[in-house]
C-alpha cells in the first residue's frame, strides 16, 4: 500500500460501535490505518439473546491497542447501544477529546436466538430490535448534531445484512431489524444531503467473525449433529454463497467501509451495498 494510499482519512475522526472484536474491531483498525482517530463502543459484556458469545473489556482493550499501535489516536468506552444517553455521552466526550467527528460506522447487533417467528420470545423479539435497529438510530442521533457542526460534511454507514435483501426462515427479529435499516439509511440520506453528509448501508454475506464462527450457529446448520464442528457446517456456509466460499474475512467488508468513508465514495449515497459473494441473488 502507497504512502497516498494510507492517507485517506487523514485528519478525520470516525465512531465505531461494536468495535471490541469481529467486523468493528477490523473496522477500526483499518480507518486508522488510513489516517483516522477512532471513538470506540462496545458494551462488552452479554446482551440478552445475542446468539453468540458475548465480548468483552478485554476484547475492547486489545482494539484499543491495535489502533495505538498504528499510531492514532483512540478514545473507546463501553455504552449500551440500546441506552441512547449512554451513546450520546460517550459520543459527546469523543469529540470533545478528538476535536471533530467525520465518520461513523453503526456496526453494533447482535444474532438472536434463531427459531420460528411464531415461536420466538417477546423478549428476545424485543432485545434485537432494540439493538439492531434503535441502536442504530441512537447512535445516528447522537453523532450527527456533531457532524452537522464542523461543516465539512461526514459520512454514516450502516451495517445491515444481506439477510435484509432476501429473505431467510427462523431469523424474523434479525431480518426485520436489518431490512429496517434500509429505510432508516434511505431517509437519513434524504434528510442529510444538504448538510453533505452521505448515507449507505453494507450488507455483508457470512463473515468469519464470532457472530457466525460459534456453537449456536453450527446447530443451526447442522440440526443432524449432536455437536458439531466447523468442519462440519463449512460445506453448509457454502451453499448460500454464489462465489466458492463459505465466507467472507473482515478485511472484505472493512475495505467497503473505507470505500464509502473516503473522497472516491463523495457522490454515493443512499445505496444498499451487498458484500455478499452473491448471496443477495441466489
Amino acid at each position: 500500500m502507497t504512502d497516498t494510499m494510507r492517507r485517506r482519512l487523514q485528519g478525520r475522526v470516525a465512531f465505531i460501535t461494536g468495535a471490541a472484536r469481529g467486523q468493528g474491531r477490523r473496522h477500526a483498525v483499518r480507518l486508522a490505518e488510513e489516517g483516522a482517530d477512532i471513538i470506540a463502543l462496545d458494551i462488552a459484556g452479554p446482551v440478552s439473546a445475542q446468539g453468540a458469545p458475548a465480548a468483552t473489556p478485554e476484547d475492547l482493550a486489545e482494539t484499543v491497542r491495535l489502533v495505538e499501535a498504528l499510531d492514532r489516536r483512540i478514545m473507546a468506552g463501553q455504552a449500551d447501544v440500546r441506552d441512547p444517553k449512554a451513546v450520546t455521552a460517550l459520543v459527546d466526550d469523543g469529540v470533545a477529546q478528538l476535536g471533530r467527528l467525520d465518520v461513523v460506522v453503526a456496526n453494533a447487533g447482535i444474532q438472536g436466538n434463531p427459531g420460528p417467528a411464531a415461536s420466538t420470545a417477546d423478549a428476545d423479539w424485543q432485545s434485537v430490535i432494540d439493538t439492531n435497529l434503535s441502536g442504530v438510530f441512537y447512535t445516528v442521533k447522537a453523532a450527527v448534531p456533531h457532524i452537522i457542526a464542523g461543516g465539512r460534511g461526514g459520512v454514516i454507514v450502516i451495517t445491515s445484512s444481506s439477510i435484509a435483501l432476501r429473505a431467510v426462515p427462523n431469523m424474523a427479529a434479525y431480518g426485520s431489524a436489518k431490512a429496517g435499516l434500509v429505510g432508516l439509511m434511505r431517509t437519513l440520506a434524504l434528510e442529510l444531503a444538504e448538510h453533505s453528509i452521505r448515507v449507505n448501508s453494507i450488507h455483508p454475506t457470512t463473515v468469519a467473525t464470532p457472530m457466525l464462527l460459534n456453537p449456536v450457529n453450527y446447530r443451526l446448520f447442522r440440526p443432524d449433529l449432536e455437536n458439531p464442528a466447523l468442519q462440519d457446517v463449512e460445506p453448509v456456509y457454502r451453499t448460500l454463497n454464489v462465489l466458492p466460499v463459505p465466507y467472507v474475512e473482515p478485511d472484505d467488508i472493512s475495505n467497503a467501509v473505507l470505500f464509502l468513508a473516503s473522497d472516491e465514495a463523495r457522490y454515493v449515497t443512499g445505496v444498499a451495498l451487498p458484500i455478499d459473494a452473491g448471496y443477495a441473488i441466489k
